[in-house]
């Protein structure tokens, strides 16, 4: 029961606010039916099931979108992830989530001063001589203040907000709960894998909540360009730079968003649609390791055409079999191998239940429209995007990392077009792919490749003594065990036992009724009255009747 899974008294009344918020923006029946309304009520609270007119009208994704913004920091950054997984939602709902913007109200300097000191290891006047109190920019986990160092060099301070991390714990610990309830009490949601991605968004929002963690991503995408003066990563400052603290420098540029000024300046917007893409594709196809959340807030437009990427603090990771096999379906989806394309897809799926002859029949027809087709003339995020809603529609769900790439693909699509509207981002990245391809066979990488199998091996080979003894021990100690769960058989018990419950509270019920009887028989007094014994047991047996006929009328409506 959920109220079971209430640990912790504190979180009572922020979960009062979620599901208020819920109710507000109609999903009332969704509180309902994952038990926050029983819990509220035991609690004392009193909820009212109505759905403002000014929201009635509003479709399902706005109403989600508009709900979560008003939970504030935790729920928005949850939207953020959602908007990454485009093999769970359909584009309505992605689009929705992408209009989530992280802005906050900005905290006054003088709250901050405190924590500053202590990461700084002395007050910060004394290490920059000028700095502005007022916010540059103000988000819900930070906020970011310009400065100078002693020699003029023009630096950011990005700050974390003063106990912010407790707050995101609370959220993060009822969020959790309410993915567990979902999954196991909303089939209509099951779908979504709540856990997984709850999973997935803790990770993300913790490792975003350290400051150092995005320095050194920022640092390490910084190295690979070393030898690329077009592209601009801010500088970090480590002695300043900590968990709650980063320093980096400042990027004086043209915002990402503000096209009119980018033409004011003079740049080219079709050289810039191009190093950026080739940047980007670098990061995720070469490198491995890219910048996730490279929308147009995230980059700035420089003189001599350069383009600046900013805020490492969501960043994906792709090994190299991963882009082995994107480039395996890219190639299987051109030349029509759609038997290639499902076992990917269902490779990468950890749904075992897919109907793969029904799913290799739908690639099979959307391949066919890609018949003759080159690979450099192909639409890849629309191509990506179609494929996404075969998977959608057979419920396969991609790994993370895969739904970030896909969602990076398609926002640097997006971003490539507004600059360029004759952008084609497949004839960017089709050199790339024939690269990773041709490595692929090498001589160098099949030794290298051989090599490992060879190792992983002989490694398995030398373990498997130990192993073996290990298991005959346990088996000569009886301590060998086998277990063997069936779900159906383990919630067939669990009915059975509590209708066995049932029927012996009756039995006692009935037992205590005609016992009570005896009893106020015997011990009568002759003026009328009841025996106490007697009246007891009939308050017994009333107390136990009315359990009985709650537990017959909650397992109906169950």
């Amino acid at each position: 029961m959920l109220w079971q899974a209430i640990s912790a008294v504190r979180d009572l009344g922020r979960l009062h606010d979620i599901a208020s918020v819920l109710i507000r923006f109609g999903f009332g029946d969704l509180v309902r039916r994952t038990g926050l309304a029983g819990v509220l009520e035991r609690a004392g609270r009193a909820l009212h099931w109505h759905v403002p007119d000014d929201l009635a009208h509003l479709e399902s994704p706005a109403r989600v979108r508009q709900a979560l913004e008003e939970l504030g920091p935790t729920f928005v950054k949850l939207g953020q992830i959602l908007s990454t997984r485009v093999d769970l939602f359909p584009p309505e709902w992605i689009a929705e989530f992408s209009k989530l913007q992280d802005a906050a109200v900005a905290v006054p300097f003088s709250e901050l001063h405190a924590q500053l000191t202590e990461d700084l290891g002395e007050p910060p006047e004394n290490i920059f001589p000028r700095l502005e109190t007022d916010a540059l920019a103000a988000a819900s986990l930070a906020q970011v203040h310009r400065a100078w160092l002693t020699d003029g060099t023009p630096v950011i301070l990005k700050i974390r907000r003063p106990e912010i991390r407790p707050l995101v714990e609370a959220d993060l610990r009822l969020i959790k709960r309410l993915a567990e309830i979902v999954e196991s009490e909303v089939p209509d949601l099951r779908r979504y894998h709540p856990r997984e991605v709850v999973r997935q968004f803790t990770l993300s929002l913790r490792r975003e909540l350290d400051f150092s963690a995005e320095g050194r991503s920022a640092e390490r995408i910084a190295t690979s360009f070393e030898d690329h003066p077009e592209i601009v990563i801010p500088r970090i400052y480590w002695e300043w730079t900590c968990e709650r603290l980063n320093v980096q420098d400042y990027i004086d540029g043209i915002p990402g968003r503000d096209l009119a000024a980018l033409d004011a300046a003079g740049l080219d917007r079709v050289l810039l649609a191009q190093r950026g893409t080739d940047a980007i594709l670098k990061m995720i196809l070469e490198d491995g390791f890219y910048h996730a959340d490279l929308h147009q807030g995230n980059i700035y437009y420089l003189t001599d055409n350069r383009l600046a990427f900013i805020d490492f603090g969501m960043v994906g990771r792709i090994s190299e079999d991963r882009r082995y096999q994107l480039a395996i379906l890219l190639h299987a989806l051109v030349n029509q191998n759609a038997a290639v394309v499902t076992d990917i897809l269902l490779d990468w799926s950890e749904n075992t239940d897919a109907d793969a002859e029904t799913l290799q029949a739908e690639i099979d027809a959307f391949v066919d429209q890609y018949h003759g087709v080159q690979l450099r003339k192909l639409d890849l995020g629309r191509m990506l995007s179609e494929l996404v809603t075969i998977m959608r529609d057979h419920a396969l769900m991609l790994p993370a990392d895969l739904a970030m790439l896909i969602k990076a693909f398609i926002t640097l699509e997006g971003v490539g077009r507004q600059l360029n509207p004759a952008f084609d981002m497949t004839s960017a990245a089709a050199p790339i792919l024939d690269q990773i391809l041709a490595a692929h066979s090498t001589p160098e990488a099949l030794a290298r490749r051989g090599w490992r199998g060879l190792s992983d091996a002989l490694a398995l080979i030398a373990s498997l003594p130990k192993d073996l003894s290990r298991l005959l021990r346990s088996a000569r100690r009886g301590k060998l065990q086998i277990q063997v769960e069936v779900l159906p058989l383990k919630q067939f018990g669990e009915k059975v036992d509590r209708a066995i419950s049932r029927l012996a509270l009756s039995i006692i019920t009935a037992a205590l009724i005609i016992g009570s009887a005896i009893v106020s028989d015997i011990g009568s007094d002759p003026d009328g009255g009841v025996s106490t014994l007697g009246l007891l047991g009939f308050i017994a047996a009333a107390s136990g009747g009315i359990w009985v006929l709650i537990s017959i009328w909650r397992s109906g409506k169950n």
